[in-house]
């Protein structure tokens, strides 16, 4: 069986890479130390398994893991970590496979004879558990058959379009298939909404102008759209500019 290992502390590879090789029986192909090398290396190389840290910097193992889930060929997954045994008894009961922290050989072994990959349902039981936030910091978009990852923090606008979001970012737009209440309810700390089609990144707004026709125009940084705020949003959003 082909594995990829991913944690963001050297010393877990280390310890990981070890105990698999006297195991025997599996080859590693890769390692990664954080979600999203994870998931761009698991387009790669494909492998079988995964060894995947829950807690991690740029991506966390839960985002991940969703991720990985939505790939042609998804590997199992085996999540690793050093949460206490109470917490782990909480999701132990959903049959999700994982390592405790310091990993032990026979426990390994163990786990990657039963790996298999977490349905959502599973993955929803080890994310009520953690104390981490459950929004996402990437978008996943599915183009030609590969996944493609947007940071949150380069995405300036998600506008709806019909039955598709349009998500327009630093390196471009793609469509998604979400709605847009549910990005509101996800992202509503970080995104204003100006229109009932429009949610905009509060960090990337410059201002607000005013046409001759009466409408207010939202104004970008590093965009150059300009997007139409709602009777209903413009009490609001003068609130937030004045705010600043």
């Amino acid at each position: 069986m082909n594995v990829m290992i991913c944690d963001d502390e050297a010393l877990a590879r280390d310890r990981l890479r070890s105990l698999i090789t006297m195991i025997g029986g599996h080859h590693i192909l890769a390692e990664a130390g954080n979600g999203r090398e994870a998931v761009e290396l698991c387009r790669r190389h494909e492998p079988d398994i995964v060894l995947l840290d829950i807690r991690m910097p740029v991506m966390d193992g839960i985002e991940a893991a969703r991720y990985l889930a939505r790939m042609n060929k998804p590997p199992a997954v085996i999540f690793t970590t050093a949460y206490d045994d109470y917490t782990l008894q909480a999701f132990e009961a959903n049959a999700v496979d994982y390592l405790l922290k310091p990993i032990r050989e026979q426990r390994l072994a163990e786990a990657l004879a039963r790996a298999r990959r977490p349905t959502r349902a599973q993955l929803r039981a080890i994310e009520e558990g953690s104390d981490k936030p459950k929004a996402r910091t990437h978008i996943c978009v599915q183009q030609r058959g590969d996944l493609k990852l947007i940071p949150v923090d380069e995405v300036c606008y998600f506008m709806a379009d019909q039955k598709y979001i349009s998500v327009r970012h630093a390196q471009g737009e793609v469509l998604i298939e979400e709605s847009l209440k549910s990005l509101e309810q996800e992202f509503g700390d970080r995104f204003v909404r100006i229109h009932r089609n429009a949610l905009v990144a509060r960090k990337a707004i410059d201002g607000m102008i005013k046409r001759a026709d009466g409408r207010h125009l939202v104004t970008l940084h590093n965009c150059p759209d300009q997007l139409e705020i709602s009777r209903r949003h413009l009490p609001s959003m003068r609130r937030l500019l004045k705010g600043r």
